[in-house]
């Protein structure tokens, strides 16, 4: 059973937020949300409560805790654009980290104790081996990245040195959608490949760029982990409830523990589509990696969570999202 609990989620109007935020009010548990609304969207939240404001303004989240009785946090709120991050550092510095860090001062403020980050997988950069195990070494390749691994360290340490206990989610490829349809992943900045493949199956692009086809892979394309959004969100529910049982350990890998090459993700989105979906190959992008996905035991053992959903699932969902909403929450 779900442990009742108050629960804020930052950046909760995003795409994970979002699904996160639905789950747990399902769950039974009282939820608030609080979101700048810069890349997050009100129509995401439904009628949950939605305060709209800046994880670093002290006042409003030692108020937000206050007036709902907050008993644990989802730290979603993040800018999350790889090749945006090498071009503004600072921004990312300043939103990312010291964001987090004012955060975690409000929250030890208003007597609030227990915190579930968004991490990623990226902290672990071009991995030694694959499947990537926690243990693995912390070696980011992009300031995003780096960002993540250095609220991880702050976190580790608050709850080394403090009652503070906290938790970070590495995920792997976040994918798919609601089963409803009514919420999923805006693709108007989207750099993830099956958003990718949904533009161009629906004609808002140009034809899909796999970007390398001579990998030393089963195909040559690249292979990824990818995660359904809702498996997501119930990976959050149940680091919460083990979080207030105890201690969990410092970081856990959140994915499917498979590798699905960006062909056979191709292929999944025609048979869901009916349709040969346009593409083209194209040279490599510096700095990919071949093959990368995530080994899940420690979630199994940690958190009792593991992902249910297959890569048809996280495909037939994203194309009911994108044919439903082809510009978002706009329409």
């Amino acid at each position: 059973m779900p442990v009742t609990m108050s629960i804020l989620i930052t950046g909760g109007a995003g795409y994970i937020g979002s699904h996160t935020a639905r789950l747990l009010h399902e769950q039974g548990r009282e939820v608030v949300i609080l979101d700048t609304l810069e890349y997050g969207h009100r129509t995401a939240v439904g009628d949950l409560p939605l305060v709209v404001g800046d994880v670093a303004n002290d006042a409003l989240v030692r108020d937000t805790c206050a007036r709902f009785g907050v008993d644990a946090v989802v730290h979603f709120a993040a800018y999350k654009f790889v090749g945006e991050s090498m071009e503004q550092p600072e921004r990312y510095w300043a939103n990312n980290v010291a964001g987090s860090i004012a955060l975690l001062r409000s929250l030890r403020a208003a007597g609030v104790e227990r915190l579930v980050f968004s991490s990623s997988c990226s902290v672990y950069g071009t991995p030694e081996s694959v499947p990537v195990r926690e243990g693995a070494a912390i070696r980011p390749e992009s300031v995003y990245a780096e960002t993540k691994a250095m609220v991880e360290r702050v976190l580790r340490w608050e709850t080394e040195l403090t009652d503070f206990r906290g938790v970070s989610l590495r995920y792997f490829n976040a994918s798919g959608a609601h089963p409803d349809g009514a919420i999923g992943e805006v693709w108007d900045r989207a750099q993830n490949l099956i958003p990718l493949v949904m533009k161009a199956a629906l004609g808002r692009s140009a034809p899909l760029q796999v970007r390398g086809d001579d990998y030393p892979t089963r195909d040559g394309t690249g292979v990824r982990d990818y995660v359904h959004v809702c498996d997501l969100a119930a990976a959050h529910a149940a680091a919460l409830d083990r979080l207030a049982e105890g201690e969990l350990p410092p970081a856990v890998n959140i994915g499917t523990g498979t590798g699905y090459s960006v062909l056979e993700v191709l292929a999944a989105a025609e048979r869901v589509a009916g349709r040969e979906i346009p593409h083209e190959f194209a040279p490599r992008r510096p700095g990919d990696i071949a093959a990368v996905w995530g080994d899940t035991s420690l979630s199994v053992k940690a958190l009792r969570w593991r992902a249910t959903r297959s890569l048809d699932d996280i495909v037939a969902t994203a194309w009911q999202w994108h044919v439903g909403h082809p510009d978002g929450y706009d329409g």
